[in-house]
């Protein structure tokens, strides 16, 4: 018999050394949380809210994000949080056709206009603290133009709700919280936008937000206030101090006390014959360690929510790897940018898009987090690769100074120049139409043969015209006999192909196809 390693590497007869077929994948979810099976939690009832991941949020708070909203309380906590969510809003945006297709870019238009009318940056802000607290809800308020039923659906606005009143059930449902059902309120399909941020797996819906790291910076740095505030109140005022021998009545003690008590509020005392006072002072300071104690603190706070401290606690002059600094903190930016973008893509964009525009690619809004590039610098690069041999594109004359230059090829006075013009006037030679659309070409291919419609159209007036040159009229008598010629005129191969041409150019726009 003879043996043979097969391509499965393992040794058989020749005969079944072929490889073996690739086993086909499961289709199924295997760490389902449904069927008692996690051992993290057990059982989980699809029907009941399931409680946050977050241990801070559970042992301190007992669930309720109340305990966070102290959080943000704090002077730097509520900085760091703000510089973070406005460097988001700063950014432009811009809503991106799904597609090519005529259909695609009216999806993507009527995106745009929506978005501008709602306020898109005031409800991206407000979203955006779902990073703090883990999770963000939003209300979809739809309305319909054109009568219900049959009318187009419009967003009207978007309003984010407290969180507190929204959880996740064992089916990974959003719920709402009410006074009758404190599990929740299952709620309608396409009406509410949520998304959760932090988690480190998709088994926590709540996520895990910045608060759950920045709650104990911020615990540790009140308390501290607390402990400075007792110790400037123990050693800020000296403690005036009594001392009476041994064999000194109570009352005698009592006259002590009193008369050392009073040192706070009197400028002369009496002490009884043989006793003595003095104060009691601090002999070291605690300012000192207080404030380095709290800026370690508020670096902390810095560093978990923009990633670096050089923005809020920078000093004059030079502060040290201010590039790199200034990319962690793009960074960063740039995830909070996408994240509100892409979940509002995957829920009301879509939305939108299969209720207005069946069967038209989805539209995307996007920041633009990318900076512009200089265009100095940009020049001087291009016109030093042109006297090496390379010219730019015209994309990249297009892309990079945009449109509406002329070149002055005719007049140029160096190679560089020249090379770098010929792009440019490429691009000012093109005809207006060159990107014409393919229903406007459409329109001019149709009108392009007119005599079949327009013949029935101008015949009586071109007989009517003979015989007025042939009876010798004036110019005046023919003008006055013209209206008795409309009737003569008909009108409807005009119409009937018009209104053929709509049509057709209406079915190709939806259908992306050119007529």
């Amino acid at each position: 018999m003879t043996w043979q390693l097969n391509p499965n590497g393992v040794i058989l007869p020749a005969a079944f050394a072929e490889p073996l077929p690739a086993a086909r994948p499961d289709l199924g979810e295997v760490a389902s949380t449904l069927d008692g099976r996690d051992i993290t939690r057990g059982m989980v009832n699809p029907m009941l809210l399931e409680m946050p991941d977050d241990t801070v949020l559970m042992q301190r708070g007992g669930g309720d994000y109340t305990v966070y909203r102290e959080v943000l309380r704090d002077d730097h906590v509520k900085a760091a949080l703000t510089q973070r969510i406005h460097a988001v809003i700063a950014r432009p945006w811009e809503v991106r056709p799904g597609g090519e297709k005529r259909a695609d870019k009216q999806a993507a238009a009527d995106l745009e206009a929506t978005l501008k009318r709602i306020r898109w940056d005031a409800i991206t802000e407000k979203m955006l603290y779902g990073v703090f607290y883990g999770h963000a809800v939003g209300e979809a308020m739809w309305g319909v133009e054109g009568g219900i039923g049959g009318g187009r659906v419009v967003l009207q606005d978007v309003r984010v709700r407290d969180r507190r009143r929204f959880g996740w059930d064992g089916a990974g449902n959003l719920r709402m919280k009410t006074m009758r059902q404190p599990d929740g309120e299952l709620l309608p399909d396409r009406k509410f936008w949520a998304f959760s941020a932090g988690a480190d797996h998709d088994d926590a819906p709540y996520g895990l937000g910045l608060a759950h790291w920045l709650y104990w910076p911020v615990w540790l740095k009140r308390n501290g206030i607390r402990f400075w505030a007792q110790f400037l109140e123990k050693f800020g005022t000296p403690t005036a101090v009594g001392r009476f021998p041994p064999g000194t009545s109570p009352t005698d003690q009592s006259r002590l006390l009193s008369a050392l008590r009073a040192i706070q509020r009197d400028s002369a005392i009496i002490f009884p014959e043989g006793m003595q006072a003095e104060l009691l002072e601090a002999t070291r300071s605690g300012s000192a360690d207080h404030a380095a104690f709290t800026s370690m603190m508020n670096a902390a706070i810095l560093v978990i929510t923009i990633g670096q401290t050089a923005s809020t606690q920078g000093t004059p002059g030079k502060l040290g790897n201010d590039q790199e600094q200034a990319d962690v903190r793009a960074d960063i930016t740039r995830a909070d940018a996408d994240l509100v973008c892409m979940s509002f893509n995957a829920t009301i964009a879509r939305w939108l898009t299969d209720w207005n525009h069946p069967g038209a690619a989805y539209p995307q809004v996007w920041r633009l987090m990318d900076e512009p590039e200089d265009m100095a610098q940009a020049a001087e690069r291009d016109l030093k690769l042109s006297q090496v041999g390379f010219k730019p594109s015209l994309e990249r004359v297009i892309e990079v100074y945009g449109e509406g230059y002329e070149a002055t090829a005719p007049g140029v006075d160096s190679p560089a120049r020249a090379e770098f013009a010929a792009p440019v006037a490429q691009a000012s030679s093109l005809p207006r139409g060159a990107d014409e659309d393919a229903i406007d070409a459409a329109i001019a291919a149709e009108l392009a043969d007119w005599r079949p419609v327009m013949t029935p159209l101008t015949s009586p007036i071109e007989v009517a015209m003979a015989a007025s040159v042939a009876a010798g009229e004036t110019a005046a008598q023919f003008l006055a006999r013209l209206p008795s010629l409309l009737d003569e005129m008909d009108a409807d191969p005009l119409a009937e192909r018009l209104a053929r041409l709509c049509t057709v150019a209406h079915l190709a726009g939806v259908a992306g196809e050119e007529p």
